[in-house]
């Protein structure tokens, strides 16, 4: 009897019919009469003492789940398994947050390479800085291509990413063709120091086209992190070099000029940000592989450029008309071969030693811009300018006399890695941290 009523308080299915219904009395006794069991569950009769009216009550075994040593283990196995992926997504963070870290510093040690790379290739091709432009950049697309031929072949890059929109690549070629012309035709008309200061426009377009394209919010302190940073590279190397007077002689139209070139390089870089998260939508979850953006956009950048070639090349200070000769003694250069060819000492393994780094260089701020955004590509980009005039100072050969450090340089450095650390910092209670609104992404 005790068995039976604690099977029904426990929860059993039970099933009620009426068996026969007559007048019913206001007070009535029941009793319980146990008849034939059931799969070892023996039915219920309730029957009125003053009536005829009868129920029968037919037990149905109990379900597994309601079983106190199967629930408890139930209700552990799903504890435990809330508990496991709460520790996956920790540690799972923390190790993209280490990927991100370690991207970032190759980015800035490559970023560092390939300025002083730069600056040694063009000491056997110093007539001939158009030749090595050109070179670097249809060299690119011939090995880019080359590369995503194999990485197809291989089974890396599938059908589905070749097949992505052509219109953004587009825009990418646009922006940085233009942003070429824009920047080499200031640049003939600034100082060093002037461009250097104005490059660090190119951080404060980034944060701004990433919060109208793609919605995105930065807190106070990544804000003010990225201003110091800015700040930084502009005491290290442009203080004490006259930059001031070298905007006032140079006139404001080439400084805006200079600053639209950055404003389209800012473009270009969050437009590739856009171009991932969007094919991530398309190709359901997948990555976009690195050299499939490369290719499209660096083939897509040629096109711009041999329809630019003639305002180039008169940039550079060459009629077009004398360009192919132009490129035939810098191509003769660059071999270094032939008794006549004077002045191209150290190529072609230097200039080779900057494409090749310079691609490196290209590959891992791509990369970078995958995994995490364009601001952290633009700061880490940007960190590799103090070093890399430190290495300036270093006995490089081929460069001759080492050159000295500039006089802000030490407080330059100190106020860019107090922005490094400013940007990167994460208050305790986010909850609490004031955040830029933005508006919908569009």
């Amino acid at each position: 009897m005790a068995t039976s009523s604690g099977r029904l308080i426990a929860g059993l299915t039970a099933s009620i019919r009426s068996i026969e219904s007559r007048n019913a009395n206001p007070a009535q006794s029941i009793s319980l009469i146990c008849r034939n069991q059931v799969n070892g569950v023996p039915p219920i009769v309730l029957r009125s003492s003053q009536s005829s009216r009868r129920w029968v009550i037919e037990a149905v075994p109990p379900a597994k789940s309601w079983e106190g040593s199967d629930d408890g283990e139930d209700i552990k196995r799903k504890s435990n398994a809330i508990g496991g992926n709460d520790g996956h997504k920790v540690a799972g963070k923390h190790d993209r947050t280490m990927e991100i870290v370690i991207a970032a510093a190759a980015t800035a040690a490559l970023g560092v390479g390939n300025r002083v790379m730069y600056k040694l290739a063009l000491i056997p091709l110093k007539q001939y800085p158009f030749f090595l432009a050109q070179l670097s950049t249809f060299g690119y697309v011939a090995v880019y291509y080359s590369i995503l031929y194999f990485r197809y072949r291989a089974g890396i890059v599938t059908k589905e990413m070749l097949s992505v929109p052509k219109i953004p690549f587009l825009i990418v070629g646009i922006l940085e063709s233009l942003a070429l012309a824009s920047g080499m035709a200031a640049a003939a008309n600034l100082s060093g120091p002037s461009t250097t200061v104005l490059s660090q426009t190119f951080l404060i377009w980034q944060i701004i086209f990433s919060i109208i394209f793609l919605g995105r919010r930065y807190r106070v302190n990544q804000i003010f992190g990225c201003i110091l940073v800015a700040f930084g590279v502009i005491v290290s190397v442009a203080s004490g070099s006259g930059a001031a007077h070298s905007f006032k002689d140079a006139g404001i139209f080439w400084s805006l000029l200079m600053v639209s070139s950055f404003m389209l390089q800012g473009a270009d870089t969050v437009m590739k940000e856009v171009i991932f998260l969007d094919s991530k939508k398309r190709l359901k979850g997948a990555s976009l592989d690195l050299f499939v953006v490369n290719s499209y956009g660096s083939a897509f950048q040629v096109i711009c450029i041999a329809l630019l070639l003639p305002f180039l090349s008169k940039l550079w200070g060459i009629p077009f008309y004398q360009l192919p000769s132009y490129l035939r003694d810098g191509g003769a250069c660059f071999l270094n071969i032939g008794s006549k060819i004077t002045g191209c000492e150290g190529a072609p393994l230097l200039p080779i030693m900057f494409v090749m780094m310079n691609m490196a260089y290209n590959i891992s701020l791509l990369r970078l811009i995958k995994i995490s955004s364009a601001v952290v590509s633009s700061l880490a980009s940007t960190v590799s300018v103090p070093i890399a005039v430190y290495c300036f100072t270093l006995p490089l050969p081929y460069l001759g006399v080492a050159s000295s450090l500039p006089t802000g340089f030490v407080a330059g450095t100190v106020i860019l890695v107090l922005g490094m650390l400013l940007y990167a910092w994460t208050p305790s209670n986010p909850s609490d941290s004031v955040i830029i609104p933005s508006p919908p992404s569009t």
